[in-house]
């Protein structure tokens, strides 16, 4: 059985959330059963299934905003929470 696809907001809601200087913050929820991006509160929230273990489920995440905002996984950079949940993105768009 092959793996379902994220569920992942429109590409403009999440580019919404990015502020001037090309920040985005967001918390993210390691080893959920489904990958997902979700807009709560105005808040970006990531679920992925990736375990918090040797930047798996950093690495995860950077490939779920790439694949949501439709840019290279190149164009988005860790800045700060390398092993909290809360975590800052810079994205290049």
């Amino acid at each position: 059985m092959a793996r379902p696809k994220p569920v992942l907001p429109p590409a403009e809601a999440v580019q919404a959330l990015v502020d001037p200087e090309g920040r985005l913050a967001l918390k993210v929820t390691p080893g959920a059963r489904v990958e997902a991006l979700e807009i709560v509160e105005g808040r970006l929230m990531a679920k992925v299934r990736a375990q918090p273990q040797d930047g798996m489920a950093n690495a995860a995440v950077r490939m779920l905003l790439a694949s949501a905002l439709d840019i290279a996984p190149s164009r988005v950079e860790l800045l700060r929470g390398s092993t909290s949940r809360e975590k800052m993105f810079r994205i290049d768009i």
